[in-house]
């Protein structure tokens, strides 16, 4: 009897031993729910949620009953709140998606302003009307890239414009499993996007409101007159959001040195500015003891440091990435205000569970997972050196290691998720991070700090000139870093399943206590091993029919050079192959591909078409009309009718012959797909 008590005893000592120490998977739990929500295939309903509320209200009714082992029921009530908040989230941001493609005239109020992959100004905006569109048919937000001839108006926050412009729904997966942005510009507002290529003419002046917006804007305008040229832009960028001075080289060489993360205002950025006024209050403080000393100067430099960051949320735009860092630098601060530990792997839940709480979809984002990935092993690395008093070295050569250490274990903690969402990583990153990253720290920021506190009194010409020699360093070791040979690396998209099975281990590793962590290394080996055997489509087909690639051993062929850009760059982006679109194309030969493949382009095109035999497919980009001899065909015929229920389509060439995938199988039916 004993003996086969034995291993329930080794059980229950191990869950004991995790006590006071549970509530960092909090944030795990209810992130997984918030992961069923967005990966089940289906669109959960009133009787869903009413059974997830039954789920929870027993889960909490159980908790008082079952002592040591309540955390099991708390765990099961986060999964099912989890997935609650997701969906209530979904229907909060519901607004009209345009369900068909449109052109004709466009008027809205400028909202938002950035660039294109393209490097062509976006204008987002609200307050839409559309020709003969009821408005409410008529999408809240649209966003319009500029082409052709523009420069007649200067395009200013609040402005209401007018333009001849094409709209259409955001599109779905470009590839079956692939990047969604259908449910991307669901969550942010926008229910179609487009083009024009007609001058963009200013209806009425910018009116009141939109006071963040016209303040970020007069800023970005400011430091970009004060600082010209690339370090201006750059400038404007880390201190008010506004990337659309930055230029295609420039952003090109951040992201293969693996600086990129230098441009986007996140944790690091709302950190070294909450750092910098902590630490001048401080010192301000000590500088008057007669205040000092009667004052709790600690807690109010916090709290100060606190209001700072907040300003700078609103300044630079309030996007996702931002809020979460604010989160983040706010318990931090909160903690110091409480007299509580600052970097622990509590508080780091707490921000998680703030910012899931807020904005769930923030999950599925880079941004989201590489920020807390990055805190979170930098805590529980440098919670186990102070733990087991590793030491740093003497007393003058900490800090440096310090930044070693920090750039080594947050590249290493953050490589696998970039790479699974950009399909490259940097060989020379870890360099270019050391060389820029204590910059940041020491000179860039303090010196913006400096410079927007200046601004009102127009003397902010030194601090701008100090910050530009700041930035202009970290450039020129991007453009060094990723001019060397064999600086960018690519690698293969890997499976849905393969990022979450990873973190679990990784979880497992870090949250739980004894030597059963180290049973995470099992889910960790799992997904690298799935990771590395991950497996491309032979043939994949554009929701529109207008683009075809095919894998070859050289790589994948595409049928058309130029046109489609995007879908093309995340095709060979996430075959892992350093291939532009124009080399693609040159390896398309008709006739020779795996599967027999008849691209038939346009009206004329149809009209030319010589027939098919079976187990060959025809891939049009136009609909084929009634009486086109398309209909009884021995060939399988795809065309954007047929796509518009399937989306994206891959093939995967089998024994047993040719397996189809649709991206609507994978995605199903959902808020932001079903309109």
């Amino acid at each position: 009897m004993a003996r086969r008590l034995a291993p329930w005893s080794a059980l229950v000592d191990a869950w004991l031993a995790q006590r006071g120490h549970l509530f960092p998977w909090a944030p795990v739990c209810l992130g997984a729910g918030v992961g069923i929500y967005f990966l089940i295939g289906w669109e959960p309903v009133q009787t869903h949620y009413v059974a997830l509320a039954c789920v929870i209200l027993f889960g909490l009714f159980l908790i008082r009953w079952l002592g040591v082992w309540a955390p099991l029921a708390w765990a099961v009530v986060l999964v099912a709140l989890g997935v609650c908040l997701a969906g209530l989230r979904a229907h909060q941001v519901a607004d009209p998606v345009l369900g068909w493609r449109y052109y004709g005239p466009i008027e809205g109020r400028i909202v938002d302003m950035d660039r294109s992959a393209s490097d062509a100004l976006r204008l987002t905006l609200d307050r839409v009307v559309l020709a003969d569109v009821a408005p409410d048919r008529t999408p809240a937000r649209v966003r319009v890239s500029l082409h052709g001839q523009q420069g007649f108006i200067t395009p200013a926050p609040g402005m209401v414009v007018i333009l001849t412009g094409h709209l259409s729904p955001p599109g779905g997966p470009v590839e079956p499993g692939g990047f969604d942005f259908q449910r991307h510009a669901w969550f942010q507002g926008l229910g179609a996007v487009g083009y024009t290529r007609t001058p963009v003419l200013t209806l009425e002046p910018p009116g009141a409101g939109l006071w963040w917006f016209k303040m970020r804007m007069a800023l970005s305008a400011r430091v970009q007159a004060g600082l010209p040229g690339d370090a201006g832009a750059f400038a404007a960028a880390i201190m008010t959001g506004d990337r659309s001075g930055m230029g295609q080289d420039t952003l090109r060489a951040l992201r293969v040195s693996n600086l990129a993360h230098l441009l986007a205002i996140s944790g690091l950025h709302m950190g070294l500015l909450a750092g910098f006024v902590f630490a001048a209050l401080r010192v301000a403080f000590a500088l008057v003891p007669a205040v000092g000393l009667r004052v709790p100067a600690k807690k109010l430099s916090a709290l100060g440091a606190l209001a700072a960051a907040a300003v700078y949320l609103g300044l630079s735009g309030g996007s996702v990435a931002t809020e979460r860092a604010f989160v983040m630098a706010a318990v931090a601060l909160v903690a110091v205000m409480a007299d509580r530990r600052v970097l622990s792997l509590r508080a780091v839940a707490v921000a998680a569970l703030i910012v899931l709480v807020l904005r769930p979809e923030a999950l599925l984002g880079p941004g989201f997972q590489m920020s807390f990935a990055a805190t979170t092993a930098l805590v529980a690395v440098f919670g186990w050196l102070r733990d087991a008093e590793v030491p740093l070295g003497p007393r003058w050569l900490r800090p440096v290691v310090a930044v070693v250490v920090s750039s080594v274990v947050a590249g290493v903690a953050t490589a696998p998720v970039a790479a699974a969402h950009f399909n490259q990583f940097a060989h020379y990153g870890l360099i270019a991070n050391l060389l820029s990253v204590p910059l940041m720290g020491v000179l860039v920021m303090p010196a913006a700090v400096l410079a927007a506190c200046l601004m009102p009194l127009g003397l902010e010409a030194l601090a701008l000139w100090v910050m530009g020699l700041g930035l202009e360093w970290i450039l020129g070791v991007a453009h060094w870093v990723s001019n060397l040979e064999g600086a960018r690396g690519t690698v293969v998209s890997p499976m849905s399943s393969v990022l979450p099975l990873l973190a679990l281990g990784v979880f497992i590793i870090v949250l739980w206590q004894g030597r059963l962590r180290w049973t995470g290394l099992v889910p960790v080996a799992l997904s690298l091993m799935l990771w590395m055997n991950a497996e491309r489509p032979d043939v994949l087909i554009a929701d529109n029919g207008s683009l075809i690639g095919v894998m070859t051993e050289k790589g994948r062929a595409l049928n058309r050079a130029r046109g489609s850009g995007f879908v093309a760059m995340n095709w060979l982006e996430n075959d892992g192959v350093a291939l532009e679109q124009a080399a693609a194309a040159t390896l398309w030969q008709d006739g020779q591909t795996p599967v027999p493949i008849i691209a038939v382009r346009g009206k004329r095109g149809a009209a030319g078409f010589g027939g098919c035999r079976a187990g060959e497919w025809v891939v049009m980009n136009t609909v084929p009309d009634a009486d086109s001899p398309f209909d009884n065909l021995p060939c399988r015929v795809i065309h954007p009718g047929t796509l518009r229920k399937s989306g994206a389509l891959a093939l995967y060439l089998e024994n047993t012959g040719v397996r189809e995938v649709s991206a609507r199988q994978l995605t199903g039916a959902r808020l932001w797909n079903d309109q």
